[in-house]
């Protein structure tokens, strides 16, 4: 394995795969040119690697050879699997028998919507490679999903061969650690030009692997700012999930989430489609946890344990965000990439008194000033739960105490409904804290299973969450 992997250039990478005649296999790639395949032309003796290359752009010639998916779509997951494996099964049933028994066979499929010539649009791409790690063996396969944030077609496609290139690379020679095959995908590629916001290993090779913990590298290696992950706890791409959806989000550790985080993301709900007139189908709740303390600083915390806390929401059937946003107006501009439509962020008074805070705008050239601006542009709420002071009296989100020079900012906040209040529906429930519940867990200790929904008790006990011994 290479010590140094970005110090190997795209060229020199398919130059070494070109060169080793027991690799052998196909490149197929639909939207963007053949952007992987010239790689490995341009870098020579690419006929000892490749058996065949080929762009099915017309939508009947590609469904009559890949068959014609479920979802109907043609960037899709569902497509570059199809494309990979009858790719990979041509290959093998073709020259199986004539090429040496030590050969090892590949496909890569990428397809891809780039840059438009007279319209504007989402710029993204499926890829992957389905890969023999050893002669014989059952294919292995991993899959990504990339944005592209290049302005030109060709700055895209330019991209794209790299990437392709790096994925092949890292499939053969770094599969013994995922972490690398990750860190070496923007090898030879400039800074924020492309984002990858999903990952999938599959096969024998990589069976141990835990695809919802493995993503969570894409964060900390700089390749996305969040993960999303559907109810079922599988990884999806943030515009499946988000587009054409009022969003409400709610951060908090959830460690555990308490029946107090449930009437907070309820009662956010209620108040959320009340006020904006909606019916509730076309809104999503995501309970969201950042990976930074509050400084924006990576808290370390590790990946095991923020995928229990994932597995715990998804039982109660939440929709699950993990980021490594800090400030609430960072993930407003995230969400604002995917839908246009309502925002509402659900924040308990510690968060609010946080976030008139103005040392947590250090470094912002604005200060406060720009951080609401970057807030509350359009259709965005903050959605403020109550909490008791002194231990009975129930304080709501009117009774902010910011520092008198604020206070006019908050009174116009709050005259414009970019503030409004959540109720409780139990007083009691604003006693129970999750770090209480959490010490009692760990330390075998009963009561906390009063405080935590029933479907999260049940899964804490089956799978030895959170300590639970």
């Amino acid at each position: 394995m290479d010590k140094k992997i970005s110090s190997r250039t795209t060229s020199n990478k398919a130059l070494r795969l070109n060169l080793d005649e027991k690799k052998y296999g196909t490149i197929v790639e639909i939207g963007a040119g053949q952007e992987v395949a010239r790689q490995f032309f341009l870098a020579g003796a690419a006929a000892g690697t490749i058996a065949k290359t080929m762009s099915a752009y017309d939508m009947k010639f590609s469904d009559a050879i890949y068959g014609v998916q479920e979802d109907r779509r043609y960037v899709s997951k569902a497509r570059v699997k199809a494309m990979m494996a009858q790719e990979f099964d041509l290959v093998v049933d073709r020259v199986g028998d004539i090429r040496s028994k030590s050969s090892r066979y590949f496909s890569y499929a990428a397809t891809v919507a780039a840059k438009s010539f007279n319209r504007k649009n989402e710029c993204h791409a499926w890829c992957g490679v389905r890969v023999q790690m050893y002669p014989g063996a059952e294919p292995s396969t991993i899959t990504i999903h990339v944005r592209m944030h290049d302005d030109t077609a060709e700055a895209q496609q330019q991209a794209l061969g790299d990437l392709g290139v790096n994925l092949i690379y890292a499939a053969y020679y770094y599969f013994e650690n995922p972490k690398n095959i990750i860190d070496s995908l923007s090898d030879n590629i400039g800074k924020d030009r492309i984002e990858i916001d999903a990952i999938e290993f599959e096969g024998p090779y990589f069976e141990d692997i835990d695809n919802r913990a493995i993503n969570l590298h894409l964060i900390r290696s700089w390749k996305t700012r969040a993960i999303m992950f559907k109810p079922d706890g599988s990884v999806t791409v943030p515009a499946d999930m988000l587009y054409k959806k009022n969003v409400l989000t709610i951060r908090g550790s959830f460690k555990p989430a308490t029946k107090l985080n449930v009437d907070m993301i309820e009662q956010g709900t209620k108040s959320f489609n009340a006020i904006n007139g909606l019916d509730g189908k076309s809104t999503i709740a995501i309970a969201e946890i950042s990976l930074n303390d509050l400084h924006g600083n990576d808290a370390k915390v590790p990946e095991a344990d923020i995928i229990a806390r994932v597995q715990l929401l998804n039982a109660l059937g939440y929709s699950v965000m993990i980021s490594d946003y800090t400030r609430y107006f960072s993930l407003r501009a995230y969400f604002r990439q995917y839908t246009q439509l309502q925002i509402g962020i659900v924040v308990g008074m510690m968060n609010m008194r946080q976030i008139f805070d103005e040392e947590f705008y250090r470094g912002v050239e604005g200060g406060i000033l720009e951080a609401f601006g970057k807030l509350f542009p359009d259709n965005t709420r903050i959605f403020v739960y109550p909490e008791l002071e002194n231990g009975e009296e129930l304080v709501d989100f009117t009774q902010v105490k910011v520092p008198a020079h604020l206070r006019f900012l908050y009174q116009h906040l709050l005259e414009n409904h970019f503030i409004s209040g959540i109720e409780c529906s139990d007083k009691k429930l604003l006693k129970i804290y999750s770090r209480e519940a959490l010490k009692q867990i760990s330390a075998g200790k009963s009561g906390w299973e009063d405080n935590v929904p029933e479907a999260i008790v049940k899964e804490i006990k089956e799978k030895k969450l959170l300590g639970y011994r």
